[in-house]
Formats: C-alpha cells, structure tokens, sequence
C-alpha cells in the first residue's frame, strides 16, 4: 500500500485548487452582500483554531490540522451559501484525497468543516470545537466591504460597531472568554440578534473542550454570569489566543 502523505498548513495554503475556491467563495458572498470571508478571515479562523487547540494542551499534529481546517472552513460558498459547511466538507475530502492525506486526518477535517454552521452544526471532535469558536468570534470592522457597505444593514452596522475583539483562555479556570468592544454604530441588542445562536454553539464547543464559555461586550459579562462585575480584566492565567 502506498504510504500517505504529510500534509501541512503550507502545502493547503500553496494548493491552487484551494486558493481558488477561497476566492471564489468570497466573491460569491460579496455579490451575495455578505462580509469578507476571504483570506483575512480564513487566517483569522486557521490561527485562531490552532491557538485554541495549542493552549489547551493538543499534540502539535492535531493543533496543524486545526489550522489546515480552518483555512479551508468555508469553501462551500463557492456553490451556495446554504449548507456551505456540508458541501465544503465533501469538496476538501476530494481535493485533500488528491493531495494523498491520510484518511485518518481527513476524517476530523471535514467533520469540523461540516459542523461549524449554527443551522445542523455540533461540535464532534477538539478540532470542530475549536473551530466553531474560531469562526463565531470573528466579527470586527474589518470584515466589512467598504465599497458595499450599508447603514441599514444589521450585519454591516454591528461588524463596524466592533473595534476590538479576542480569544482568551484561562486553562486553570478551564474558561474560554470572547471579549468584545462595540462603538455607538450598534448596539449588544443587535448583535445578539445575528449571535446568539452562534453563542449557544460556543457554549457547546467549549463544554466538548472541556471549558465554560465566556461573552463579554463592552465589560459586561452577557452569559453565565455568576455576579455582577462593573470591569472585567484578564487574571493572570488567561492568554489572548486570537490573531487578526
């Protein structure tokens, strides 16, 4: 038998099939008038999701397929938009198959793929987990298109509203924290209109990676909130693990 493969974050990123289904996916979207999910938000979504799987202690080959995942997360979008994690997934079984991965690896891949939408999504093994937590922390101003930007649109008036957004972990506390800062452009209201089941589905992943998870906007503490505090800062053994 024909020995496979290793494959690493390098050779997805250089493959050209993936870099054109990337683009296109993002040109869909845009047409669509969504927000970039293009390579900024690939990146975000692959640094974010290995740094997840990092810090909370994973061998280094399950924190690279972490990544490899969430490069390749949303290519689905280059067919529809509906079922895009579904469709993804068989679509980065075929083009990893070709690259001669092994099916051992392939398997967690596109079973993170196909369960980071809130609509059928769970999260089934550590790399979806730390996916679908990735991919939901990533709304910021610089997601939206300016040439297509609307006032009125919801999506656009929260994703400019946001200034600042992290990952931070406290591995001792076993808490995973998204914390936030929004402008006057919107409001905590409007983004749990569009998030809030995005949140229930990191509360999920991170009970599945064995954590709590934690939504701060603007130093409020918006779920599981055990005590009001009138500031929330980072304890000493919390990490800020997302990456722009």
């Amino acid at each position: 038998m024909k020995e496979k493969k290793t494959i690493t974050l390098e050779d997805v990123k250089s493959n050209e099939e993936f870099k054109t289904l990337i683009e296109t996916a993002n040109n869909n979207l845009e047409v669509m008038g969504y927000t970039e999910h293009g390579l900024r938000h690939v990146g975000y979504v692959s640094k974010t999701t290995a740094n997840i799987l990092r810090e909370l202690g994973y061998d280094a080959r399950t924190v690279e397929l972490g990544a490899i995942a969430g490069w390749i997360h949303d290519i689905g979008n280059a067919v529809n938009r509906k079922n895009h994690g579904h469709t993804g997934a068989i679509m980065a079984f075929d083009v990893l198959s070709r690259m001669e991965m092994d099916i051992s690896e392939i398997a967690p891949i596109i079973g993170a793929i196909g369960n980071h939408e809130e609509e059928t999504g769970l999260p089934v093994n550590a790399i979806s987990a730390a996916l679908i937590i990735a991919d939901k922390s990533d709304a910021h101003r610089s997601r939206v298109r300016k040439k297509n930007f609307d006032i009125g649109d919801i999506h656009d008036r929260v994703n400019l509203a946001i200034k600042k957004n992290y990952i931070a972990i406290d591995t001792d506390k076993k808490k995973i924290r998204l914390v936030i800062f929004m402008g006057h452009t919107s409001a905590t209201m409007e983004y749990l209109q569009i998030y809030l089941t995005r949140v229930v589905l990191c509360e999920k992943a991170a009970s599945f990676l064995g954590c709590t998870f934690e939504l701060v906007i603007n130093n409020a503490i918006i779920n599981r909130q055990k005590s009001i505090t009138p500031k929330v800062k980072l304890s000493g053994n919390e990490k800020e693990v997302s990456e722009d």
